[in-house]
């Protein structure tokens, strides 16, 4: 039986890597073979985010596009609701009043290099 992914372009996420451990939450812009990529930011100051998104001070996160090479994989999650607990996006708007997927959109400046 085929393995159907439940991985889509602007799913929010959790991936998992190695070498150094890190983890980072962000919106899902492609899967391949080669790795991941998402735009989104590391998880370690998440409270630091959360608080200086609510404060008007979103554009000190440091938010990006990132691709994460397939061999420093070691998990990605959906980002939902899991065993009661809240997802990180709920907490997210919960605590800064704004729409995770509108925050982790590309910023109105950035253009394709042709």
């Amino acid at each position: 039986m085929p393995l159907t992914m439940p991985f889509r372009s602007g799913d929010l996420v959790v991936v998992v890597l190695q070498a150094p451990r890190e983890r980072v939450w962000g919106c899902l812009l492609g899967l391949d073979p080669a790795g991941i990529a998402v735009r989104g930011l590391d998880l370690t100051p998440w409270e630091e985010v959360l608080s200086l998104v609510r404060t008007g001070q979103a554009d000190q996160v440091a938010l990006g596009t990132r691709f994460l090479p397939m061999h420093r994989v070691e998990a990605m999650y959906i980002d939902e609701v899991s065993s009661g607990a809240p997802s990180l996006a709920d907490v997210f708007r919960d605590r800064t009043g704004q729409d995770p997927h509108t925050f982790l959109a590309d910023p109105p400046s950035s253009q394709l290099i042709s």
